[in-house]
């Protein structure tokens, strides 16, 4: 695969994303991003696979440490997102005095 059909690939691919998150009504928000945890959990178990290889690159293993930090960001960080987002939905018990 050659680098100018990877990157028209990985523009179309942006290009969608960005414009079917747009239209994703308010109420859709918090099973979107279970899904986009779920990819990212994926992600995680490609960049560790990748990177744990025996006979792989320095260059192949650098990124893949890359690959692996970034994706666990994005992991924890759609996780807290998403608990935060569904504590908003919450009743609150009134306070007795």
């Amino acid at each position: 695969m050659n680098f100018e059909f990877g990157l028209y690939v990985f523009m179309l691919a942006a290009f969608l994303g960005f414009e079917l998150i747009r239209k994703v009504s308010p109420l859709l928000h918090t099973p979107l991003m279970s899904l986009t945890n779920a990819i990212a959990s994926i992600s995680v178990v490609g960049a560790i696979l990748i990177s744990g290889e025996e006979h792989v690159s320095t260059l192949s293993r650098v990124l893949g440490f890359i690959a692996v930090v970034a994706a666990t960001t994005n992991l924890v960080s759609g996780y807290l997102i998403t608990d935060r987002m569904l504590k908003m939905f919450k009743k609150k018990e009134p306070s007795r005095k």
